[in-house]
């Protein structure tokens, strides 16, 4: 059977770089649940209904340039507050979990609603400063025009709507152990997440 590892929490928090490193660690397959919901909100924003986009949704659609743009973040925000997105993008996200010997995914309700059953849970967080600052130097790289200001009204303004949307709001599970980054290094929260899976693999 395989081990199932749910690491959640909020935007920029280091859920994304923690996971692909600890699915790279121990050979698992990753999924980062997030690209769903992107790419349905960049369907949504090219015309296409976002329930019908979220149905349609094939592997493929992952890979398609242009997901990490701001405004499909955004829009990535809003369809994953519908319930019947969240609905239609339910079971592909299940199927993923008991893939192989293992499996990563990363997102917002792993542990709490797509995989409560999951071996391990992480949730991943860091102060809203911290995460903004980590974002803003991000988008500038990219060469995306914005202010500091900016960018943390927006991470602030994600965290209250996905928190405080009804179908499945961001929180970590009972069960999760939270590991805040807002001091750590890379290899620092990537070691403590893969001591935290080794010895739940090694407990059975």
């Amino acid at each position: 059977m395989a081990f199932t590892v749910a690491i959640d929490g909020p935007a920029a928090a280091g859920k994304g770089t923690i996971s692909k490193a600890v699915a790279a660690h121990f050979g698992f397959a990753h999924l980062d649940t997030g690209l769903l919901y992107r790419a349905t909100g960049a369907r949504m924003l090219e015309g296409s209904d976002p329930v019908d986009a979220a149905r349609a949704l094939r592997p493929e659609d992952l890979q398609r340039d242009g997901l990490r743009r701001a405004d499909v973040a955004e829009a990535a925000s809003q369809v994953a507050a519908n319930p019947d997105v969240r609905a239609a993008l339910l079971a592909f996200q299940r199927r993923f979990a008991r893939l192989g010997d293992g499996a990563v995914l990363d997102g917002r309700d792993i542990g709490t609603v797509i995989c409560p059953e999951a071996e391990v849970k992480l949730f991943v967080t860091a102060a809203p400063e911290i995460r903004a600052r980590r974002r803003y130097d991000e988008l500038v790289d990219s060469g995306a025009e914005t202010s500091f200001q900016d960018v943390l009204a927006d991470v602030r303004a994600r965290d209250a709507r996905d928190m405080g949307r009804a179908d499945a709001p961001l929180r970590p599970a009972g069960d999760a152990v939270e590991i805040d980054t807002s001091d750590l290094s890379i290899d620092q929260a990537v070691a403590r997440a893969v001591a935290v899976i080794a010895a739940a693999r090694a407990s059975g």
